[in-house]
């Protein structure tokens, strides 16, 4: 490095509260290692922020040095785009405290938080707020997409439950923004991405949750699942809140079988009442009915999500589901449904109070959606990369005809398509607008990005 990078990166060591890593540091492995193990790039610097401070220092340097930035919370990005390589990770893993004010029914989670923390720290008063699906997902990344979760159709998205941000902005500012302070910028926290600037602090609001919840899984085989599937559908139109119905397709000891069920959050008494109507969609070669706490619900997934394995999906929303929809859904973006390295997929249900808040209340836009689409695939073997990618992609080209829209949290590597199938266009104007306001240099480009308008193609800003 020249001489006077050194020098100055030793001025923000000693600036930062937390540890600077390079290359070569112990702990620098570790801390750019994310979810999906296909990413194994080298940033140049490594800020693992202890506090609001380091955040605004770290952004300060990287912008002086003309550094790329990015930013990590929990890592669960499907394209690792925190970690840049050769330039600045403002690692956020270090602030990961929650404080509950059980009176007052609020949480107040740092930036770098886990789903897990809030959870935890939530149900030990026996409040909740909805949380994703799984325990080691970052709270940042996952709220400012929106927030999918087993509470959502409650208590709307994570994005929903959040009262007030503190941001530290492109400038190095630290600002909040909710109802009253900086409203516009509120609005498009809400389900904008990480493009306005580092969330160091959420304030959610919380609900009364017993810690109940009751999961049922009816599987077929692959000839049975099409009926199976339309009725589960029309039972979704009638679903109580409490309820969010889930689907899925994959392979299972050794063939391919689908699924249907549901996850209810309440009392498993009155979830079982709808039980018998999922029972007689037809004869499922096996079922499955357990009832668990709340914080086993969402951890149950936790070493299916591990970060040890190469990964990459496609997803999508459906504001309605066709039959014609559900036999591409089983078939799997093949002629049979079967073969070698095929990704499994799921179902979850939307609606209820996500689809009672006003589109044009926040950024998130896909209020309309009834079901989230997601293929994922998952190998270990790096030379197994292009098939396993090539099957996903064409999956998510066989559900296309039928989508309305895409989860930005979800979209992996579509790029500006992929961001324009997530927000209406009046949304996507208006985070545009708020982009200019905010980053108009485009900082915070590391994400799926909403470009400033001055930006040309092929470049940042």
């Amino acid at each position: 490095m020249p001489g006077g990078f050194d020098i100055s990166t030793k001025a923000l060591r000693d600036e930062l509260d937390g540890p600077l890593l390079l290359p070569g540091d112990d702990g620098y492995d570790e801390a750019r290692a994310v979810w999906n193990a296909m990413v194994d790039r080298r940033p140049r610097l490594v800020a693992r922020c202890a506090n609001t401070a380091d955040v605004a220092a770290a952004i300060r340097f990287g912008r002086t040095h003309d550094l790329e930035i990015g930013v990590r919370c929990g890592g669960h990005g499907i394209l690792g785009a925190a970690v840049p390589e050769d330039g600045l990770m403002i690692d956020l893993t270090p602030m990961g405290a929650v404080r509950v004010d059980p009176r007052a029914r609020r949480a107040r989670v740092q930036g770098g938080a886990l789903l897990g923390a809030l959870d935890v720290a939530s149900q030990a008063h026996g409040l909740a707020t909805t949380a994703g699906n799984v325990s080691h997902t970052g709270v940042g990344g996952l709220t400012l997409g929106g927030g999918m979760g087993w509470l959502a159709r409650q208590h709307g998205l994570s994005c929903d439950n959040v009262v007030s941000f503190e941001v530290v902005t492109a400038e190095g500012r630290r600002v909040q923004a909710n109802a009253e302070d900086n409203p516009e910028l509120y609005w498009g926290l809400r389900g904008g991405g990480g493009n306005f600037g580092v969330v160091t602090d959420f304030e959610f609001a919380l609900h009364p949750e017993a810690g109940r919840t009751l999961l049922a899984d009816f599987f077929f085989e692959l000839d049975d699942a099409p009926a199976a599937f339309r009725g589960w559908r029309d039972l979704n139109a009638t679903a109580p809140r409490q309820a969010t119905f889930t689907a899925w397709v994959g392979d299972k000891d050794g063939r391919p079988q689908a699924s249907v069920g549901l996850v209810w959050v309440g009392d498993p008494d009155e979830g079982r009442k709808l039980l018998p109507a999922l029972r007689a969609l037809g004869r499922p070669a096996a079922e499955s009915v357990r009832e668990l706490t709340y914080l086993e619900l969402q951890t149950m997934d936790d070493s299916v999500e591990g970060h040890t394995f190469r990964r990459y999906w496609k997803g999508q929303y459906f504001s309605e589901l066709s039959d014609a929809a559900i036999e591409a859904f089983l078939l799997r973006g093949t002629p049979d449904g079967r073969g070698e390295g095929l990704p499994a997929a799921s179902l979850q249900a939307y609606g209820g109070a996500i689809a009672a808040v006003p589109v044009a209340d926040t950024a998130f836009s896909q209020r309309d959606a009834l079901f989230e689409f997601v293929a994922a695939a998952r190998w270990d073997d790096p030379a197994e990369d292009e098939a396993r990618m090539a099957a996903a992609r064409r999956y998510g080209r066989a559900l296309s005809p039928f989508a309305s829209g895409a989860y930005v949290n979800v979209l992996a590597d579509e790029g500006s398509a992929g961001v324009r199938s997530a927000y209406r266009t009046e949304q996507l104007a208006r985070l545009t607008a708020l982009k200019d306001a905010w980053d108009p240099d485009n900082v915070f480009h590391l994400n799926h990005n909403i470009r400033p308008s001055r930006a040309t193609p092929g470049g940042p800003a």
